[in-house]
């Protein structure tokens, strides 16, 4: 078996010191630069690679990252808003070079303990969190530690803080008024849980965007938790009130909405015109097919990790909140190929 290179034979063919390798290896600005050009020459030509956890010694750096998912462990494999996360996150890790750790909450407990860790010096460089809830206390501690962070999602406060969000507000207005375009005057909400910021913002969006067109749902509102069984259930309560159009927060809720409004012998779009929010279901998988707002969930987590990295080497020092455009998808259910093409 072929030994693998070290500093020490590095250094010996260069004619430098173990130490000056090290230096070039870990970027240091106070090499001399023919002294740094002729070791990465060396490295050039061996195909020398560094020990990660020695670099990682030399350089105070595990090269890791983490990313904190503020929700039980059950949500990560119900909602495809995480595996769409994951993804976007994973992805621009790979493209950095670094290594993705993922820390999960099952209950309180869990979530205390996770805390300490995740700040413990020399684990991770730094941390993405989700703001999942309101009043997340991983981010309320991360504020006042020197561990760069990075929230995904809009958190209370956004002053010291930098965040990768959607237009939640936006997109869902955007649902208001197509609704209100297509001639419908009793719509309804289905919202998602008020402790959330992205469920406030998206409430509050598209009742901003009937105002606009001189209508509000009145009593016609209904919340869920995200899931399809609550979307069902809220549906169910709302038809009493004899919506003709229905705003769903998210696409697991409207599936539900779906399912409520063909039990009660109705049909979408024909008596209940239905838009929701995140166009993460396949728009295969129901019938009819959703129209949806879709958020660009695997770019945000794409974006959280390069914000993270110009954190970490500081780069960036002034807080940056950055916000992705949503885009209304127009399909079958709310009964219109009006604006947007569909997807």
């Amino acid at each position: 078996m072929k030994r693998r290179l070290n500093l020490e034979d590095i250094g010996r063919r260069a004619g430098v010191s173990r130490s000056t390798v090290s230096r070039v290896v870990n970027a240091d600005p106070h090499v001399r630069p023919e002294t740094k050009k002729r070791v990465e020459a060396v490295i050039a030509e061996t195909g020398y690679r560094p020990h990660a956890a020695a670099r990682s010694l030399a350089s105070n750096s595990t090269g890791v990252i983490g990313l904190v998912i503020s929700s039980a462990v059950e949500t990560l494999f119900d909602d495809p808003y995480f595996g769409r996360l994951i993804l976007g996150v994973s992805g621009g890790t790979n493209e950095g070079g670094m290594t993705l750790a993922l820390f999960l909450f099952g209950d309180q407990a869990d979530a205390s303990s996770i805390i300490s860790r995740v700040v413990t010096p020399g684990l991770v460089d730094g941390v993405i969190v989700t703001a999942t809830t309101r009043g997340n206390p991983l981010i309320d501690h991360l504020q006042g530690t020197d561990m760069p962070f990075v929230v995904v999602g809009r958190p209370d406060s956004a002053r010291s803080t930098f965040c990768v969000d959607v237009d939640n507000r936006g997109g869902a207005r955007a649902a208001a008024l197509h609704l209100a375009a297509l001639g419908r005057r009793r719509p309804a909400l289905i919202a998602a849980p008020s402790n959330t910021n992205a469920g406030v913002d998206r409430r509050n969006g598209f009742l901003e965007g009937l105002a606009e067109a001189g209508l509000s749902v009145e009593d016609r509102v209904g919340e869920g938790d995200w899931s399809q069984g609550s979307g069902r259930e809220a549906m169910a309560l709302l038809l009493a009130e004899r919506p003709d159009a229905v705003f769903v927060a998210s696409d697991r809720m409207a599936v539900g909405a779906l399912r409520a409004i063909r039990e009660a012998g109705l049909d979408c779009p024909r008596d209940i015109s239905l838009v929701s929010f995140d166009g993460l279901v396949p728009p295969d998988l129901t019938m009819p097919r959703l129209s949806s707002v879709v958020q660009p969930v695997t770019e945000v987590g794409k974006r959280a990790v390069r914000l993270l990295r110009s954190v970490i080497d500081g780069t960036s020092t002034t807080p940056e909140h950055v916000v992705f455009p949503t885009e209304l998808a127009v399909r079958e259910s709310c009964g219109s190929t009006l604006g947007p093409a569909a997807t």
